[in-house]
């Protein structure tokens, strides 16, 4: 969850999930995909347009996402800007002359990337006042705290000492407690309509939802 202050003098506050980008990853790239608005297509300034790819174009289109072509890498000394924007007008069908330029190791073209975040990907939508519900997009266990799931909060609000039921299969927690990602995870007193952030839950299973 990254605060930030744009041209317009707003402040934003951008959710990124990180995904792998090999095919071997469709299904965790599918769940991080499904509590998004928009993605950003990386596309390695060296290597072109790969096949996974246009893997992830197909899975970011089929939930009508804004998607966002970034060429990366662009201070490497083998990269070909020009050829890979001619990659993603032939091959992908996305305007290659707005295709962003950045490098992510020295920090090139991060503020325009940021920029084009805020004008193009729509922002959430939800009603914090609803009941809740909230898409897991990935969860673990941890010895100490008990299950932890990583939530992107699509209606309602979720907060310490809430009773949750899995639709799934019926199953009800209680929540121990919520936080965002930042640099370090950072505690919250809730997790509204819109944010992503985790969830961690009692290991015993309760009554109620």
């Amino acid at each position: 969850s990254l605060p930030y202050t744009a041209a317009d003098g707003r402040e934003y506050l951008l959710n990124l999930v990180d995904t792998p980008g090999h095919v071997d990853f469709t299904y965790e790239v599918s769940r991080a995909i499904s509590a998004c608005e928009g993605a950003v297509l990386l596309i390695d300034a060296t290597q072109g347009v790969e096949a996974q790819t246009l893997a992830n174009l197909y899975l970011a289109m089929e939930h009508d996402l804004t998607v966002i072509p970034v060429i990366n890498k662009i201070d490497l000394p083998a990269a070909d800007i020009a050829a890979v924007r001619h990659q993603i007008d032939h091959d992908l069908g996305l305007d290659g002359d707005g295709a962003l330029e950045v490098s992510a190791k020295l920090g090139l073209g991060i503020e325009e990337l940021l920029e084009a975040l805020v004008a193009r990907v729509p922002a959430p939508r939800g009603d914090p006042g609803e009941p809740l519900q909230a898409l897991i997009f990935d969860s673990h266990y941890d010895s100490y705290r008990g299950v932890i799931i990583h939530v992107r909060v699509m209606a309602g609000s979720v907060a310490p000492g809430q009773r949750i039921r899995f639709v799934s299969n019926g199953a009800a927690y209680e929540v121990g407690e919520v936080g965002i990602f930042q640099l370090a995870l950072r505690r919250t007193h809730r997790l509204a309509a819109g944010e992503v952030g985790d969830v961690f839950l009692t290991a015993a299973r309760c009554q109620g939802h």
